[in-house]
């Protein structure tokens, strides 16, 4: 739950970025790389936190079915946005007239990481559910254009921060519809195995209490 509510919260903030660059593409000031860099910065704490918090409640050992399916110690992927979004943070906070220029690339950057991190957490879900094509596709827009944005050349800065901004309320939209279909699915395994092993604990009980009177 921690994980999906960490999701949540990265989602947010990175519409909350994205309406602040198309509202002030044109004004790129001082205190709007800093809010962006609070906003980041406070994005990949919760993201770490949440990451370690999930690592520590997941056995070490790893526990396999007869068909070959992970029944326990599935852990979570490393956050690499909320990584990259906490070294942002830093950055833009602490030296934001340095990098004002360089925006546009540095949140281009970003939004390639965060389409990979989804493409990494999907091809994790897929061991245990069957995932839309739908769920692919929407990764993989934002990562096309964050690169088009990085390698095409533009005249005006406030082209690409208009696409970057747009880009960024869609990779938010994104995280929130993504991380509520991983939950479901995590919620459905793990209560179809809780399922297929109850009967099996009961009948070993029964045997047990047999035993004990024949004996």
């Amino acid at each position: 739950m921690k994980v999906l509510q960490s999701s949540f919260f990265r989602a947010i903030c990175a519409i909350i970025v994205g309406a602040l660059i198309i509202q002030y593409r044109e004004q790129t000031v001082t205190w709007i790389t800093i809010a962006i860099g609070v906003l980041f910065f406070l994005s990949g704490i919760i993201s770490l936190a949440a990451y370690y918090a999930s690592k520590r409640k997941t056995g070490d050992v790893e526990v396999f079915d007869t068909d070959g399916n992970q029944i326990s110690g599935l852990r979570p992927s490393f956050p690499l946005v909320g990584l990259g979004s906490l070294i942002l943070g830093v950055i833009l906070a602490f030296l934001p007239t340095t990098f004002v220029t360089g925006l546009m690339y540095i949140l281009a950057a970003i939004l390639v990481l965060g389409a990979i991190s989804q493409y990494v957490v999907l091809a994790g879900v897929t061991k245990i559910a069957r995932i839309g094509f739908f769920y692919w596709l929407l990764p993989s827009v934002i990562l096309l254009i964050a690169i088009f944005v990085m390698v095409k050349p533009m005249e005006s800065a406030a082209t690409p921060l208009f696409i970057i901004g747009w880009c960024m309320i869609l990779y938010g939209v994104t995280e929130c519809i993504q991380s509520i279909k991983i939950y479901q699915c995590r919620r459905k395994y793990k209560a179809t195995i809780e399922a297929t092993q109850k009967p099996t604990v009961t009948t070993t009980e029964t045997e047990e209490k047999a035993q004990d009177v024949t004996e």
